[in-house]
C-alpha cells in the first residue's frame, strides 16, 4: 500500500469525504474485494459502462468511497490489469487504481481510437474551449456533465494550477517538502497545493466522473489544462515530476512568476530609468495605463507605478507579442 493511502486510511480521510487526494480511487482493496466476494450491496454505475477488446467493464464504490472494476470476461488475463479477484466464471474485479486507469487508457483507445472517456484536444477543443474546472470540481462535475451534455458542447472539464492549487507529489506532501510559488502580481507567494488534493488524483476523479454520469456515451470531447506550471529559478530541478503528475493533460499552460521572482527590487530611479530604456514602453502606454487605474478607481503615483512596471515588465513582451492569446493593446 503507498504511503499516501495508509496516511488517509490512518487518519480516517476516505474517498466519500475528501476526494482525489490520493492518486488511486481505492484505498482498501482488501476491505473492498471482500466485499464483492460475500456479494455485499454496493453502489453499480450503469452508465460506466465501457468496452475494451477483453470485455465489458462497469464501475461500482462502496460507502467509503473506494471504487473497483468489474470485468465480464472469460479471459480477463487479457485485459492485463493489477490485483484481479475473480467473483464467478464471467466477472472479475480490479481495484481502482491509477496505474489501472492508464493502463485503461491505453486499452479502451485500442479498443475504439474515438473513444472520449479520456481528456484531449480533439474537435472544437483544438480552437477553443468552455473552461469550468476550478477549485470545487469534484462537487460540480455531475451537474456541468449533464449542462453539456444536454448542449451537445465540449468543455475543459478539469482546470487547475499545478504546484499552487494540486499537490504535484503527494510524497513531498508527507514529508513536509512542499514549498511556495512565487505570486508577484499580487505581491506575495502562495502555498503549493492549497487545495489539498494531488493532480493525479483530480485526473482520476474526472475520468470517473464521465464515466458514472455517461457523458462518455456522447461522444463529447473533453479537457484537462494543467495549468501556470511554473517554470524558472527554483522549479527548473522538478519540471519532470511536474510534468509527469500532468500525464493525461490535454494542455499545459506555464507560469514565468518564478523568473520574475528574481527580478532584483528597483529603487524608483533605477526603475524609471529601467523602463525608459524599453522600447515596447512608449509614453502613450503609460499614459493609457494611468487613465485606466482611474478608470477603475485605482490611485498610483508615478513612483509606484514606475516601480511596479519594473518588476513585471520581463514578461511583458511575451504578452504583448500575442504569445500567450492577450490582445497586443492591452497596455
Amino acid at each position: 500500500m503507498s504511503a499516501i493511502n495508509t496516511f488517509l486510511r490512518e487518519n480516517e480521510l476516505r474517498i466519500a469525504g475528501n476526494p482525489c487526494v490520493s492518486p488511486d480511487f481505492c484505498l482498501d482493496w482488501t476491505a473492498l474485494s471482500a466485499r464483492l466476494r460475500a456479494g455485499a450491496p454496493l453502489t453499480r454505475y450503469p452508465r460506466s459502462r465501457v468496452e475494451i477488446a477483453a470485455g465489458r467493464l462497469e464501475l461500482v464504490s462502496d460507502a467509503t468511497g473506494d471504487h473497483a472494476w468489474i470485468l465480464e470476461s472469460t479471459h480477463p488475463a487479457e485485459a492485463r490489469l493489477d490485483d484481479g479477484v475473480v467473483l464467478d466464471e464471467q466477472r472479475t474485479a480490479f481495484p481502482a487504481t491509477w496505474r489501472n486507469l492508464l493502463r485503461l487508457k491505453n486499452l479502451i483507445q485500442e479498443h475504439d481510437p474515438a473513444s472520449t472517456v479520456f481528456p484531449s484536444a480533439a474537435g472544437t477543443l483544438d480552437r477553443a474551449s468552455l473552461g469550468v474546472g476550478a477549485r470545487f470540481t469534484t462537487l460540480h462535475w455531475p451537474a456541468v456533465e449533464w449542462a453539456m451534455g444536454e448542449l451537445g458542447l465540449s468543455l475543459t472539464a478539469n482546470q487547475n494550477s499545478i504546484p499552487r492549487e494540486l499537490v504535484f507529489d503527494v510524497d513531498a506532501m508527507l514529508a513536509g517538502r512542499l514549498d511556495v510559488v512565487p505570486f508577484p502580481f499580487i505581491g506575495g507567494s502562495i502555498p503549493e497545493g492549497h487545495q489539498g488534493q494531488s493532480v493525479e488524483g483530480m485526473s482520476h476523479g474526472a475520468v470517473l466522473s464521465k464515466l458514472k454520469s455517461g457523458f462518455h456515451a456522447r461522444r463529447l470531447p473533453w479537457g484537462f489544462n494543467a495549468d501556470h506550471q511554473p517554470i524558472g529559478g527554483k522549479f527548473d530541478a522538478r519540471e519532470d515530476r511536474l510534468v509527469e503528475g500532468s500525464l493525461l493533460a490535454s494542455y499545459i499552460t506555464f507560469d514565468l512568476s518564478p523568473e520574475l521572482a528574481i527580478t532584483p527590487a528597483l529603487s524608483t530611479d533605477e526603475a524609471r530609468h529601467y523602463l525608459e530604456g524599453q522600447p515596447d514602453l512608449g509614453a502613450g502606454r503609460l499614459d493609457r495605463l494611468r487613465t485606466r487605474l482611474q478608470e477603475v478607481g485605482v490611485t498610483v503615483d508615478d513612483a509606484g507605478l514606475h516601480t511596479l512596471l519594473a518588476r513585471v515588465w520581463p514578461a511583458a513582451p511575451y504578452v504583448i507579442a500575442g504569445r500567450y492569446g492577450y490582445s497586443s493593446d492591452w497596455l
